[in-house]
């Protein structure tokens, strides 16, 4: 087996001779373990070694990039080596309400519940847990029957969980040409095609979705009604009852990525228009923490069965502690709380986003977690983010959410809630100057 380091060794030689530019992004473990023929553990051991030495800068999973060989003209603003400036996820950290969330678990372990949380759960979860998750995914007048409440693991697991039943090894998939890019490794892994449909500032278009079910006929459709991620837009009520009258029209079936609605609990929902033919998917990851989570995967009841069978079979389903938790924390008040202390979070980062970014082509809703940055000319998406990267901030070039290979416009995705409001504004400043000079005066690309 070959040593780690002297796979770095080649890597740094490669840099030294200019073969690997500085700004160059470095493919993600996985693949690079699979060009290589070594194994991903192997491949970690190559990454950190390139860190350690200086030559890359990043995190995995996140992006990993060949420094630059001069300092950049701006100082970082993350130390080298050291973690990114976070506008790439959006992940809110506890904060304050670490106590409140830690009090309402504890009741789950005082009241003598660890024994029946520990035993093997279902995806149906219990009668209390089924009426608070319709609770939660409740909005705009409309609420979900509990029956029809299935909980994975977290909201990723869900949409897996949904996808697989709708669609067989092998079957097409419609999903907004800018897509969550998580579901690409899902259909990936599932076997699934996906196809791109034009989108507008209203989201997907009907038109181009009945136009690719005529090219090759679909299975199913994926899409985010309500602050779409990455463009941060929301389809008014006349384009739901279009999508769900093409729904109807094409006898098609649609997974509704429902995650960040919460922030925007006005619009009624997808599957209100469409109540047959419409899997709601919702997740308390973003209202409470990514660790402590449940997926909600809310079916019409003639897709339940496929539903959880898809949750079992694929090792999807809640544990019985993550359902009491959940539970707990709903009933509790807890995640009410949380949601409207999100929303307010948000304001105050769309704010700054505004100030700092006035008069560049910014796509934002007051509510929403992140904002879609189209750059100014001359800039291409993954040589700004390269450039954000020796800057020290982690952005998410436009390439990550197209869903096929290539075509992705010039811009970027900014995540606003991870850091904490001053070094967001830093930040945002950095790459305001950054976008201004321009790729020739920010170093290589």
């Amino acid at each position: 087996m070959e040593d780690y380091r002297a796979i770095a060794d080649g890597i740094a030689a490669d840099i030294a001779a200019g073969r690997i530019r500085p700004g160059r992004r470095l493919p993600p473990q996985r693949g690079f373990a699979r060009e290589r023929g070594i194994a991903p553990s192997t491949a970690a051991r190559v990454y950190r070694e390139l860190a350690r030495r200086g030559l890359v800068t990043g995190e995995v999973g996140r992006g990993t990039y060949v420094r630059a060989g001069r300092p950049p003209a701006d100082p970082p603003l993350a130390e080298p080596g050291g973690a990114l400036v976070d506008l790439e996820l959006n992940y809110l950290p506890p904060g304050e309400w670490g106590g409140r969330v830690a009090a309402a678990v504890g009741r789950v372990l005082r009241r003598g519940a660890l024994e029946a949380a520990l035993r093997p759960a279902g995806a149906a979860g219990g009668p209390a847990l089924r009426a608070a998750a319709a609770g939660v995914a409740a909005r705009g007048g409309w609420a979900p029957d509990p029956e029809g409440a299935l909980f994975a693991g977290n909201g990723r697991q869900a949409i897996a969980a949904a996808l697989s039943a709708l669609v067989p090894t092998g079957g097409r998939v419609a999903v907004e040409n800018l897509t969550y890019p998580v579901v690409k490794g899902i259909a990936a892994r599932l076997g699934i095609t996906l196809v791109p449909v034009a989108v507008d500032e209203e989201g997907m278009d009907p038109g181009a979705l009945r136009r690719a079910h005529r090219s090759a006929p679909l299975d199913a459709v994926y899409l985010q009604p309500t602050l779409h991620n990455p463009l941060g837009t929301t389809m008014p009520p006349q384009r739901r009852a279009r999508i769900a009258g093409a729904l109807e029209e094409l006898d098609l079936y649609a997974v509704e990525d429902a995650i960040y609605a919460f922030l925007k609990p006005g619009p009624e929902p997808l599957a209100a228009r469409a109540p047959g033919r419409v899997v709601l998917v919702d997740s308390l990851s973003k209202r409470v923490a990514p660790g402590l989570t449940l997926g909600i995967a809310c079916a019409p009841p003639a897709l339940r069965g496929r539903v959880a069978a898809a949750l079992r079979s694929g090792a999807w389903a809640a544990t019985g502690f993550a359902q009491e938790a959940a539970a707990e924390l709903i009933a509790d008040g807890a995640v009410g709380e949380l949601e409207r202390a999100r929303r307010e979070t948000a304001a105050r980062r769309q704010a700054i986003a505004a100030e700092r970014l006035a008069g560049f082509d910014v796509t934002a809703d007051a509510g929403a977690f992140h904002c879609w940055w189209r750059l100014p000319e001359p800039w291409r998406d993954e040589p700004f983010t390269a450039a954000a990267a020796r800057l020290g901030i982690a952005v998410s070039p436009a390439s990550a959410f197209t869903a096929v290979r290539g075509g992705a416009p010039p811009a970027v995705r900014l995540a606003l809630v991870a850091p904490a409001e001053e070094e967001l504004a830093s930040a945002l400043d950095a790459l305001a100057h950054l976008a201004r000079t321009g790729p020739e005066e920010s170093g290589p690309d």
